[in-house]
């Protein structure tokens, strides 16, 4: 432990030991993704943007692209950051880990800070392989960075609690598979929310996912469906409760220590 109380080492271990499975599964975590992303293209770049040529003034298949990379980053930080936590509790090694020489801190900033460092990596994969099928423009690069790793920070949050929240694997997958991905595709992933007819487009902005996907796609082509600082604020928002929830959990320790 260094002089200032941070257990760096205890940190690094759980850190490394999590980038690590990610590497023993690269066919999954890494191919996959392209993969299906390359699909995307196939299937909403050819065959839909052939009938809807450009959005805001952007051709639909760079449109799509930061739809496209939120949808996995997600995912991908969810499922990350949720398994990551619970095999150890599945495993009964969860104890040794509370047990150990490292705060509640660190031992969140190992988990998730692993999680929303594959997320990110993954981010930027998909976006190189949709430069193979479209011009991209990034107008906003820093403001780019900026919201891939606070949405990639946050979602991981989101997945570590789902994490010790799930007692089968079956409700490990249910909110990812049955909330998220649904409010995605329904958030102006692959199309603008000034496209839907009232009250549709009214009912759309109480989807929390529809501010993520505007600030990061504004920060590619400098245009929004929501204004910008209200994506950012909606993004700190989810952060903080996320945060707020894990300290709780930490602090009651629920469904930790049972």
């Amino acid at each position: 432990m260094s002089a200032g109380g941070f257990n760096g080492h205890g940190v690094w271990a759980v850190y490394r030991f999590e980038m690590a499975r990610a590497l023993r599964t690269w066919l999954q975590s890494v191919v996959t993704p392209v993969i299906t992303t390359s699909l995307y293209f196939i299937v909403f770049g050819a065959a839909i943007g052939s009938r809807m040529t450009e959005i805001g003034g952007v051709d639909y298949g760079a449109f799509i692209v930061p739809g496209l990379i939120m949808l996995s980053l997600f995912t991908q930080s969810i499922f990350n950051a949720s398994f990551g936590i619970y095999f150890p509790k599945f495993t009964g090694t969860i104890y040794e880990i509370l047990s150990a020489p490292i705060s509640t801190l660190e031992i969140v900033i190992a988990y998730v800070g692993a999680a929303a460092t594959k997320s990110v990596v993954l981010g930027l994969i998909i976006l190189a392989t949709a430069t193979l099928f479209v011009p991209i423009q990034v107008v906003h690069p820093v403001w780019m960075i900026a919201f891939l790793l606070l949405i990639a920070t946050t979602f991981s949050l989101f997945g570590f609690i789902i994490g010790i929240w799930a007692k089968s694997f079956e409700q490990l997958n249910f909110i990812p598979m049955l909330i998220v991905t649904p409010l995605t595709f329904l958030g102006g992933a692959f199309y603008s929310i000034d496209m839907l007819p009232e009250p549709w487009r009214t009912v759309t902005l109480f989807n929390p996912v529809v501010y993520l996907i505007s600030g990061f796609r504004w920060s590619f082509y400098g245009t929004s469906d929501v204004g910008v600082a209200v994506s950012l604020v909606a993004t700190l928002g989810f952060f903080f409760l996320c945060l707020g929830a894990v300290a709780w959990i930490f602090k009651t320790g629920y469904r930790l220590k049972s």
